[in-house]
This record gives structure tokens, C-alpha cells and sequence, in this order.
């Protein structure tokens, strides 16, 4: 078993994720598979596991397919896409994905997407191809968070989407910390997350999301832990293993 090819399926909808574990068991008997619910518990699992495979949702709150891909890519892993949208099935596929499934799945279709995948193991992954698919797909426009509304005290304040340095999930709330003042927003992180440019925001642990360009660098404590040092700031933000991919290079 310690040589069977090892895979990742991240689908945040527990009937369709389940059902196409047991269509993987029947398809591939000797692929070893290991099922997420969300996009984040995909990306540790990555950094766990180091997969060959990864089947993933397109579309998923918080940390999307499209990010977990570029990591499976990265480590030389190939992607299948699951989608419910033939637009973006077919976008997948001509930017040099493996394969993509369209739900709900037919068995035969699965079965052709494996034979692709197992000809294709062990050559390069289609890294480049993903960023090309990433850029195309992101959410824009009017799904952007802009302003942030947040109760303080008798009042309620308007924070520019431009002032904020970082969220922080606390308890059932979400810290707003901007150059001066700080503020606690009753919403999800990654319901918050979905809205921001990637361009301009990293996730970098379940509970924390950064503005790149307040990023001055990564360091590592005397426990081996990786925390982020912010321009004029003191706090350190961690930085979990499965968004180390992100700092490659610094």
C-alpha cells in the first residue's frame, strides 16, 4: 500500500463528496483518498499527504478549487475539476487540466478521467495552465467586498476595503485591524475571504487573512513555527503549512 497513488477530494457538499468517494473506490481500488470538506482542509492536506491527484470543486466557500490547485500543481500533482457550470468545465479543460467532471458525475466519465490521470502520472503538472484558468475565473465586479460595516458602540462604521491590513477570526467574530483602529465584525472569515482580490489579500491560516502589501517577511520562531512580520507593525500573524506555498522564493 505504501506505493498506491495518493489523492485529495475537496467537495463542500457532504452527499456529492461522499458519492464520489465510493465512484473513486470503484473506478481506482488502489487509490488512496483522502476527502475534505472545504478548500483550507484541502490545502493542509496537501502539505500533509503531497498528493499525486486531486479532484476539486470549483466553487467552494472561503479557499476555492482554484487555489488548492495551483498548490497540487506546485508539487507536482495533477488537478481534475468538478464543476456544476459547463462554462467553466469546458474553460478547465482547454487551459490543460487533467480532465473535469460535470455533475452530477456518470461513472463512465469518471472512468475516463482516471485512465487520463494514470497516463499522466509521474510527468510535469500544468502549473502555468492553472494561473492562466485562475485568471480568467476569479470573481469580480460587484461579488468584491468594498466596504466593511462594523458596529461600534451607539454607531456604525465604514471601513474602506483599501484601510485594512488584516482579518483575524476571534471567537464567533472577525477582528478588522487597519493602520490605526481595529473593529469586530459578526461574519465568517471565509465568507469574507471569497469577496477580496487574491491579488491584493492571503489567506495564510484558517483564521487569517493579509494584505500582501503590508507583508515585510516571513520569519521562523525558535519553535519552528512560521510568522509573518508586518510593515510598522509588532504583531506576528502565524502562517500554517499549507499556505507556505504562497512565500516560495522569500
Amino acid at each position: 500500500m505504501s506505493d498506491a497513488p495518493r489523492a485529495i477530494l475537496a467537495e463542500d457538499e457532504a452527499p456529492q463528496r461522499e458519492a464520489l468517494v465510493a465512484m473513486l473506490a470503484q473506478a481506482w481500488p488502489e487509490l488512496r483518498v483522502v476527502a475534505c470538506e472545504d478548500g483550507i482542509a484541502a490545502l493542509e492536506a496537501v502539505a500533509l499527504h503531497r498528493p499525486q491527484v486531486a479532484f476539486l470543486d470549483i466553487r467552494m466557500p472561503g479557499v476555492g478549487g482554484l487555489d488548492v490547485a495551483r498548490t497540487v500543481a506546485a508539487c507536482g500533482g495533477h488537478v481534475v475539476f468538478t464543476t456544476a457550470f459547463d462554462d467553466y468545465a469546458v474553460c478547465a479543460f482547454e487551459a490543460g487540466a487533467v480532465d473535469y467532471l460535470l455533475k452530477p458525475i456518470a461513472a463512465d466519465r469518471l472512468a475516463q478521467a482516471v485512465e487520463r490521470v494514470r497516463a499522466r502520472l509521474g510527468q510535469a503538472a500544468p502549473t502555468a495552465a492553472i494561473d492562466a484558468l485562475e485568471a480568467a475565473l476569479r470573481p469580480r465586479g460587484e461579488r468584491e467586498v468594498r466596504w466593511i460595516t462594523a458596529g461600534i458602540g451607539d454607531s456604525v462604521r465604514l471601513i474602506g476595503i483599501d484601510e485594512v491590513v488584516y482579518f483575524q477570526a476571534q471567537d464567533k467574530y472577525v477582528r478588522v485591524v487597519t493602520a490605526t483602529d481595529e473593529a469586530l465584525i459578526r461574519m465568517p472569515l471565509k465568507e469574507i475571504a471569497a469577496g477580496l482580490d487574491p491579488d491584493a489579500f492571503w489567506q495564510v491560516h484558517r483564521g487569517c487573512v493579509v494584505r500582501v502589501a503590508a507583508i515585510d517577511r516571513l520569519r521562523r520562531d525558535e519553535l519552528g513555527r512560521h510568522l509573518l512580520q508586518l510593515k510598522g507593525r509588532d504583531e506576528r500573524l502565524p502562517v500554517s503549512a499549507a499556505f507556505m506555498q504562497r512565500f516560495r522564493g522569500m
